[in-house]
């Protein structure tokens, strides 16, 4: 996957400087997608029209040079590290080699990442390089327009996710209700642990993992972010959220679904019809040249109509519709674009979740979520999974 950067390098003469430089290992996505390279260990990325790596060790130079997208990949040791820590300790070396490398590419001012190692900044300002805070992010805004190669990986990973979805409404479908109304597979008592190990197994068979996931019954499902715990009980709504990364691309998936093993009450079939009805008009919102604010606000209608509460009506309310409606996803879980009420304008390429959902510890949670792409003329629903409530 070769990143369209031309947007970088439209920022860098805007802002006047001559490169663009992180300090991080890949798991800070922006390095990652910059840099073409996976490290455990922070390195060093420099953009100056073209893409430079430096490693303070040998570990990784090999592989970088078989791996990554850059055009040149050196160590501290082609600096004269050692020579510049016995001179100036190591403390001080470190930005001794790190402006000599930049001097290499006739580089004496960058522009830096809303989140950059303070200590880095001020060894290289000591040195006299022009060192500027990028405030708005301008990688992670290129990183919400996908390529199609991108769009292909976490459609790769939503399958999987599909899979784990599946795998976790079967276990749900099988149980017994016990005299307690806890639910039981194999006379054993059914937790939101077990489902999640079943979703975490069935990931790693289809090559992707999460840290974790959530499985939240009864009034843990009243939190949207409460991961759930215990034994799951009939009757009541379980929200499921898996948002897996393939561990090859590094891309994430994310999908919602809530399940009622029994008979719901009269409150939660209500909120789900609902939701379906929220999510539909959000599907119908969602275009090129539309807003994520606009998105948003087609979700809130039909929840305001319907007399509940929102975010939107009432900032104070800690019942009802208490998130926004979406987020983009790529290697990061969460990322642009917002669909939210500051959400900007939607381009061909954006991949965001729709995940309407209503809340109170009273009846529960229910929430539904689907993956999109949005297309030159609309959109592409990503997600193959079937939207039902009773299992």
């Amino acid at each position: 996957m070769e990143p369209d950067l031309s947007a970088l390098d439209a920022y860098l003469d805007d802002a006047g400087v001559d490169g663009y430089l992180i300090d991080a290992d890949s798991e800070a996505s922006d390095q990652y997608y910059l840099s073409g390279f996976d490290a455990p260990d922070p390195f060093i990325t420099l953009y100056d029209g073209d893409t430079h790596l430096l490693f303070p060790r040998s570990l990784e130079f090999g592989r970088a040079k078989r791996e990554s997208r850059a055009e040149t990949v050196e160590r501290y040791v082609d600096f004269d590290h050692q020579g510049k820590v016995e001179e100036y300790g190591p403390d001080e070396a470190v930005s001794h080699v790190l402006a000599d490398f930049l001097a290499a590419y006739d580089v004496d001012s960058v522009a830096v990442p809303p989140r950059f190692p303070l200590r880095t900044a001020d060894g290289l300002r000591e040195r006299g390089v022009n060192v500027a805070a990028d405030t708005d992010g301008i990688v992670t805004e290129i990183r919400a327009t996908k390529t199609q190669t991108e769009i292909d990986h976490i459609r790769t990973a939503q399958r999987a996710n599909e899979a784990a979805m599946q795998a976790a409404e079967s276990l749900l479908e099988a149980a017994e209700i016990a005299a307690d109304d806890t639910l039981e597979v194999d006379g054993e008592t059914l937790t939101s642990e077990r489902v999640k190990e079943e979703i975490e197994v069935t990931l790693l068979r289809h090559g992707c993992s999460l840290d974790e996931t959530i499985v939240a019954c009864g009034a843990d499902a009243a939190d949207p972010h409460d991961r759930g715990s215990g034994p799951l009980v009939a009757h009541e709504p379980v929200i499921i959220d898996i948002f897996p990364q393939d561990k090859t691309t590094k891309y994430h998936a994310d999908m919602t679904r809530t399940f009622v093993k029994g008979k719901p009450s009269d409150a939660v079939r209500e909120w789900y019809d609902l939701t379906e009805r929220a999510m539909e008009a959000a599907f119908d919102a969602l275009e090129p040249g539309a807003t994520g604010k606009d998105v948003h606000d087609a979700v809130c209608d039909v929840y305001e109509d319907a007399g509940e509460p929102t975010l939107r009506d009432d900032e104070r309310t800690e019942t009802g519709f208490i998130h926004s409606t979406g987020h983009g996803v790529g290697l990061d879980v969460h990322e642009l674009p917002q669909l939210s009420p500051n959400g900007g304008d939607l381009e061909p390429g954006h991949i965001v979740t729709i995940e309407p959902g209503l809340y109170d510890p009273d009846v529960g949670g229910v929430r539904i979520e689907d993956i999109a792409v949005v297309t030159a003329d609309g959109y592409e629903n990503l997600t193959d999974y079937e939207v039902r409530l009773v299992v």
